[in-house]
């Protein structure tokens, strides 16, 4: 997967974990495309260790399987980040 495939990829899967765990990774809740691509590659990268490790495979393609492992680290990111932040989520 090239450049363009990852930020897309890791766009998508940034946006989707923001989205579930209404989690935001920038400083008092504001966040940008930029950060979001962040977590998102992050999440990918994490979500491919988990995935090859369990057996489901590796984020090497831009398809459906390579999408899940990265919103499944990508929501890991981000709560691993609040939980660091002291509960992430301001009321």
């Amino acid at each position: 997967m090239g450049l363009i495939g990852w930020l897309v990829l890791g766009l998508l899967a940034g946006w989707l974990a923001q989205l579930v765990t209404k989690e935001s990774p920038g400083k008092g809740g504001c966040t940008g495309l930029a950060l979001t691509t962040v977590v998102g590659i992050v999440g990918a990268a994490v979500g491919g260790l988990v995935g090859t490790a369990l057996g489901w495979g590796t984020v090497s393609e831009f398809d459906a399987r390579s999408l899940l492992l990265a919103f499944i680290g990508a929501v890991v990111v981000l709560l691993v980040l609040g939980a660091v932040r002291g509960g992430g989520r301001r009321r």
